[in-house]
Order: C-alpha cells, then structure tokens, then sequence
C-alpha cells in the first residue's frame, strides 16, 4: 500500500475543520475531513473539477 502525501486545502484555515487532498501517480484524487480523517472519498480529476464547480456555483446560505 502506497502512503498518500496529505496537503491541506488553503480555504481551510482553521486546523480542526480542514479539508485535506492527495494524488497517487495514476491520477486517484484522495478526500477527507479533519474531523473524520478515516473517512477517505476517492475520486479522478475530473470529477474533482465537477464538485469544485458544483460548490462554487451552489453556495450554502
């Protein structure tokens, strides 16, 4: 099994509610949550870019 390099997102700034993202070499996007960090969603790039626009367009209130 392959250790995953975790890189927290800069949109989070508070260190006990983080976003962290890492990519293995086959192009496997890895997600999770600080408060959840055993709770991993994998998903391609593409379907990262889908998200990331979903949530940019489509803003909590």
């Amino acid at each position: 099994m392959q250790t995953l390099h975790w890189q927290k997102s800069t949109y989070s700034p508070d260190a006990s509610n983080c976003v962290y993202i890492a990519a293995t070499p086959t192009g496997t996007i890895h997600l999770r949550e600080s408060e959840k960090p055993d709770v991993i969603l994998t998903t391609t790039t593409p379907g990262l870019h889908v998200l990331i626009v979903g949530l940019k367009y489509h803003p909590r209130n």
